[in-house]
């Protein structure tokens, strides 16, 4: 006998709808098998499906399991904000109000509303330092470009394993089309500055074919931690945001702030354009 399940597609960091990047979210999903989990995810073949279980820890207010086509994820963001989107939808109370604390494989991550606005906190990264010499030299004959056009480069991996480079301009970075059979394990970006006054501060693009997903449309968890090294390094000050998957043709607008104790916060709309139920044995 089949059961029915809480299932929302949630469409996160973009204001208008089917612009952003979609999530599929599986509420009610603690009985599930890991095997299961993985089948529905390349079914729903989206770069992210998400579970939501009950949580093992008193501090959290619900358990996510992230899974990509290809395999599961410690830590995703735009699924984080999406799957916090779709819970609280459905009746959802955190132990906070206004804060919302899911427990993921990366650990505990905070989410927080402000009006209609939903950010998470960044998670610490666990590996950072400039990408080693031959490594670079893959992504650089794999994105077509010249070595001298990447003004800086950084391990910036907060779970997924992230690598980006750092171009001049938001044009060089759209005009990249990349020869992903060169890095079929890679989990890299590139981003690159938009002409001052413009009104995002960088164009960024996510490439994830070590876990199946060719571009990503829009990456939170990338963003989250190119956010830390560009703070950190003060390419940047304070608060700014973002566009990407413009060559996916969406148009995803993420916004990052810095608090005065140095906490970065990722957020972006969330707007839920499917439910219904899940139907599983």
């Amino acid at each position: 006998m089949r059961r029915q399940r809480p299932f929302a597609q949630v469409d996160v960091f973009s204001e208008t709808a089917y612009l952003g990047n979609p999530v599929a979210v599986i509420l009610d999903a603690g009985d599930l098998e890991d095997a299961d989990m993985q089948r529905i995810a390349r079914w729903t073949n989206l770069s992210e499906t998400t579970f939501v279980l009950p949580p093992t820890t008193r501090e959290a207010d619900y358990r996510l399991r992230i899974f990509t086509p290809g395999g599961e994820l410690p830590f995703a963001g735009h699924p984080t904000l999406g799957s916090a989107h779709a819970w609280l939808e459905r009746g959802g109370e955190p132990k906070v109000s206004e804060r919302v604390v899911q427990q993921c494989d990366a650990g505990l991550v905070e989410v927080r509303r402000r009006t209609e606005l939903l950010s998470f906190e960044a998670p610490p990264t666990h590996r950072s330092g400039d990408i080693e010499e031959e490594y670079l030299g893959q992504i650089v004959d794999a994105f077509g470009i010249d070595h001298h056009q990447v003004l800086a480069h950084q391990w910036v991996d907060n779970g997924p394993g992230w690598a980006v480079v750092r171009l001049a301009t938001a044009h060089e970075v759209l005009e990249l089309q990349p020869d992903l059979s060169r890095i079929p394990t890679a989990m890299v970006g590139a981003i690159g500055a938009h002409a001052g006054g413009s009104e995002h501060a960088f164009e960024l693009r996510t490439f994830a074919p070590g876990v199946g997903v060719a571009e990503d449309p829009v990456c939170g968890s990338m963003n989250a931690a190119v956010a830390q090294w560009l703070l950190r390094t003060g390419a940047v000050s304070g608060s700014y945001r973002v566009s990407q998957g413009r060559r996916l043709g969406r148009a995803g607008d993420i916004t990052i702030t810095a608090d005065p104790d140095g906490t970065i916060w990722v957020g972006g709309n969330t707007n839920t354009l499917f439910h219904g139920a899940a139907l599983m044995h």
